[in-house]
């Protein structure tokens, strides 16, 4: 049972940072600037778009591979939680409301890695690294 749980937990782990693996690359390039401005226009100061990057790039594929998980995991699920409130919280537009309802349970999903930790098969194990 003890191999079930390690290869769920790998599996978990490379399907949940895909979202933001993907997010954060996609931000990088020409498609900076429009962030940028989106980000100011809901409130949000651009100079955090580096460390938005930084979180969804470098966290998913940190996630991904086993490293620092908990931690990461705790970062991206308050990440989550914050760009549901600031971004998603009018309902009155359609699709928010689903969005919002994603990122809970996005949150939810890595609040529950950081709790169980990253499995056997991850550099986090092999640093034999507790948190």
């Amino acid at each position: 049972m003890k191999n079930l749980n390690s290869v769920a937990l790998l599996i978990a782990r490379i399907l949940m940072p895909i979202l933001f693996i993907v997010a954060g690359y996609g931000k990088l390039g020409d498609a900076y600037a429009g962030t940028q401005q989106y980000m100011q226009a809901m409130g949000v100061p651009g100079f955090l778009l580096p460390l938005t990057i930084l979180l969804e790039l470098g966290g998913g594929l940190a996630v991904l591979f086993g490293l620092l998980t908990r931690t990461t995991a705790i970062f991206t699920a308050l990440f989550t939680l914050l760009t549901a409130f600031i971004f998603h919280s009018n309902f009155a537009e359609g699709v928010n409301q689903l969005m919002f309802m994603k990122n809970l349970t996005i949150a939810g999903g890595y609040l529950l890695l950081a709790v169980s930790g990253p499995g056997a098969f991850s550099i986090d194990r092999m640093l034999n690294k507790k948190w």
